[in-house]
């Protein structure tokens, strides 16, 4: 079992008083860590699902596509279909064919995000001197090739521009680790070249909100966005107007939180992800923290 967020003082902390319509949730750091589900995650999407609520699972994580997300979540004990959740593989397909359908790119990403714009129609080269845009995401396979083949494309022929899939700087893990996300080759790519990122398909952009939005049918005000990080998935939220809460099993910390102004800070405060449930029906439920 995960383990909880440390003690925080209730002082700090701000749970809802009612239920919403819709509940977007962030995935790494928040629904999850590594392969375990956070504490009182499984009860709170069966409860909220019971109540006919829209649930949505939300990751700027690129290395994995919908239906991967379905099996792991699936797999961790939580059935989700794959239209149940978005991630910046889903964003940067559709924002492609939106507004560049006809470009050449050249993705530094997984093959979740290769797989995608192939099946999508959309064409890919490692050729400098044909690419249009060059895709900086989160990606294992990094190396000093890629990175000469985007500055051949963007400083050399000047003729691409930087997008990314996410601007996260590390990928959470389990014990307070993690990994170098997808940010870290954005400043790779735009240290050697002078260029600067113009669009970014993830949280906090409104590209990923919108999406999630169409989806769901629901205004942004009468749902609510969960997360582990302030400068993506609350930022997104607080843009737009919509609710949103922090929990404190990823990287945002009590410390942190109180650092940042007011404007800056969400709606909710959490221990524990299963507190958007409001205080009464806990009680109604018979819920305890020591039960999951």
């Amino acid at each position: 079992m995960a383990e909880p967020a440390p003690a925080v003082s209730s002082d700090t902390l701000r749970f809802p008083d009612k239920l919403y319509e819709g509940y977007v949730f962030d995935l790494d750091g928040t629904i999850y860590l590594g392969d375990e589900l956070l504490p009182g995650v499984k009860r709170l999407i069966l409860e909220l699902r019971e109540r006919g609520k829209k649930v949505i699972f939300l990751s700027n994580n690129p290395t994995k596509d919908p239906e991967m997300y379905s099996e792991k979540l699936t797999k961790l004990g939580l059935p989700t279909p794959k239209e149940e959740t978005v991630n910046t593989v889903v964003t940067m397909t559709q924002w492609l064919l939106q507004n560049h359908p006809d470009a050449t790119v050249f993705p530094i990403a997984e093959e979740p995000l290769k797989n995608a714009l192939r099946d999508a129609g959309i064409k890919m080269s490692e050729n400098p001197e044909e690419i249009d845009i060059v895709i900086a995401s989160y990606d294992r396979t990094f190396e000093y090739r890629k990175l000469q083949i985007a500055f051949d494309a963007i400083w050399f022929h000047k003729r691409a521009m930087l997008v990314t899939t996410n601007p996260d700087r590390y990928c959470p893990f389990p014990g307070g680790r993690g990994e170098p996300d997808a940010a870290a080759i954005v400043a790779a790519i735009e240290a050697c070249t002078g260029a600067k990122c113009e669009v970014n398909v993830g949280k906090p952009d409104p590209i990923m909100l919108k999406t999630i939005m169409d989806m769901i049918g629901l205004d942004a005000k009468d749902c609510v966005m969960t997360g582990d990080r302030l400068y993506t998935e609350i930022r997104m939220a607080l843009d737009a107007g919509m609710p949103s809460a922090v929990v404190f099993t990823g990287e945002t910390t009590p410390e942190m939180l109180e650092a940042e102004t007011d404007e800056n800070k969400p709606e909710y405060v959490l221990d524990r992800i299963d507190r958007l449930i409001p205080q009464q029906i806990w009680e109604e439920l018979g819920w305890t923290e020591d039960d999951e």
